[in-house]
């Protein structure tokens, strides 16, 4: 029989003959007993493989038993890809765009974030809006509180089990982004930026504000601008997306936005259908031939023109130019000025991985590949008239293998917790944890709308009872526990980190027997306001 070069000491070995073969049967129920868990059970099984391997030197490809070895070994590569999946974890991702024209928020979103869906609900909602009013008035009350468009997502979102992660504002542009409580431990390394490009850089109507992070590991950087406006401005859109792909984040080693793992780029980019009239336009929209328009929209045609575009991806535009209409309608521009219909809001991506390998030939290992985006749903949303642009929403399946599986802080409350007695809180950390003496442990109701949404709060340091290699106990005391009782978490705040890297169980508060209803009353209205010792030391 002949054996493959270098390998005579396999040979030597009990290879199985072509009857073994033939009996595929036997064969497969003598593999699937070999335990691959085991040290001894890894190596039995790379004996066998290595058989097999010189026992196919002898089949020829015009051999019965060719295609039968063929198929056994497709299945158990299968079975391979299978349970490598299984280790991936699907994170369902919710992008919304959206130029609100300065007004308010609508009364219902339910369709804009697809609440009645029936499918498994989102991960992360990520919304970027263009021209938030930003008069004077609303701008400075805004510095100082949360915005009315903040406040109306978390009050839709946080019922549902969604904090605001983060957010950024450059005048009219605003950008959101809300998660999953489960996920908050595995998502570090916050930062937020804005580039202005209107008058030369020094005014913001006009630029991108981004938000990035490590998302279970992987970079994600989302980018949410308002490029120039009209027909002729072509060269200066893509000129000042150049300048804010440019832009750096502050702090050590975080990567520019191309080097993240994956960059999404959205927003009211303001690109126009050239060359066809407005009733070539008009008609081919009223007969849903979208197809006739795709070739002269100006980012398609820049993107087979700039280098720098061909890298992103975006979805098929199966849905009506979003721009412009009348308000409350879904009549295109009826005024003097009749502009042309335009797909000036889009979504589109890049996949950081798919760029480093499209010079090269042929396909590349899957082991290289982390991360991966699909595109579920792009669409337009026709019933909502506030301004005279429609929303765009793209609905995404990030396929990613955790690099990240444990969190930095594990934490738990110390037995039943009681509004009639003081309170202890376990926690422990990774031995790499960057504590600080600023780091807090905050008590939150379930539904809370972001990390500084607490009820009350301890000192890591400060409060701190007992320790020993293994654990911590933080001291929280009777009077600072909500009377009323009820739902709530505990989470662990680094002030390193500047975000939530612990987050517990929910669990019930019992409330004060002692008190009556009227009491109970009075304490709801009252425990929601932020303590002023908390405030004072975030500002140094």
């Amino acid at each position: 029989m002949a054996s493959l070069s270098g390998e005579d000491a396999l040979q030597d070995s009990a290879a199985l003959s072509l009857n073994d073969l033939e009996s595929l049967q036997n064969f497969r129920s003598r593999s699937a007993s070999v335990s691959s868990t085991g040290s001894s059970g890894r190596v039995q099984l790379r004996q066998r493989v290595a058989q097999l391997m010189a026992c196919v030197e002898d089949i020829g490809s015009d051999d019965e038993i060719h295609e039968e070895v063929s198929r056994t070994l497709d299945e158990a590569f299968l079975l391979w890809g299978k349970k490598m999946k299984d280790k991936w974890q699907e994170f369902r991702l919710h992008l919304v765009t959206w130029n609100v024209g300065t007004a308010s928020p609508p009364p219902d979103v339910t369709s804009l974030l697809q609440l009645d869906s029936l499918g498994p609900s989102m991960d992360m909602y990520v919304i970027g809006l263009q021209e938030v009013n930003s008069r004077i008035t609303n701008f400075l009350s805004d510095l100082a509180f949360d915005d009315p468009w903040s406040i109306f997502f978390m009050t839709v979102l946080s019922p549902l089990g969604y904090i605001k992660l983060s957010s950024v504002r450059m005048q009219g542009l605003l950008l959101l982004i809300f998660v999953k409580h489960v996920h908050l431990p595995f998502i570090r390394d916050i930062h937020t930026h804005y580039t202005r490009t209107g008058l030369y850089g020094y005014w913001g109507n006009k630029g991108g504000v981004t938000i990035r992070m490590s998302l279970y590991g992987h970079t994600i950087c989302f980018m949410n601008c308002h490029l120039p406006a009209h027909m002729e401005n072509t060269e200066q859109r893509l000129d000042d997306f150049e300048k804010i792909l440019e832009m750096q984040f502050e702090g050590e080693n975080v990567p520019s936005t191309l080097d993240h793992d994956v960059l999404f780029w959205f927003g009211d980019l303001n690109f126009r259908i050239a060359d066809y009239g407005i009733h070539f336009v008009r008609e081919s929209i009223n007969n849903k031939r979208y197809s006739l328009l795709w070739e002269k929209d100006q980012l398609n045609m820049a993107k087979k023109k700039e280098a720098f575009l061909q890298e992103f991806i975006e979805g098929p535009l199966q849905f009506k130019p979003t721009y412009k209409f009348d308000l409350y309608s879904d009549v295109y521009d009826t005024s003097e000025k009749k502009r042309k219909p335009a797909w000036t809001d889009r979504i589109l991506w890049r996949v950081k991985h798919l760029c480093q390998h499209a010079a090269k030939e042929g396909q590349f290992s899957e082991e290289e590949q982390t991360i991966s985006v699909t595109l579920n749903n792009y669409i337009s949303h026709m019933s909502y008239g506030i301004s005279d642009h429609k929303p765009v929403t793209g609905t995404f399946g990030l396929e990613l293998k955790p690099l990240l599986s444990e969190p930095l802080v594990t934490l738990s409350p110390e037995g039943e917790w009681s509004a009639e007695h003081d309170v202890l809180i376990n926690y422990s950390a990774v031995p790499e944890f960057p504590s600080s003496a600023w780091d807090w442990i905050g008590l939150f109701k379930v539904t809370f709308r972001h990390a500084n949404d607490y009820v009350t709060y301890a000192w890591v340091e400060d409060d701190e009872i007992s320790s020993n290699k293994d654990s911590k106990q933080v001291y929280m005391s009777a009077a600072e526990i909500p009377d009323i009782g009820g739902e709530f978490v505990l989470c662990y705040y680094s002030n390193n980190l500047q975000s939530i890297v612990g987050i517990s169980q929910p669990f019930q508060i019992q409330p004060n027997r002692t008190l009556i209803g009227g009491d109970l009353r009075q304490e709801e209205n009252s425990w929601t306001r932020k303590p002023d010792s908390l405030e004072s030391r975030e500002e140094f």
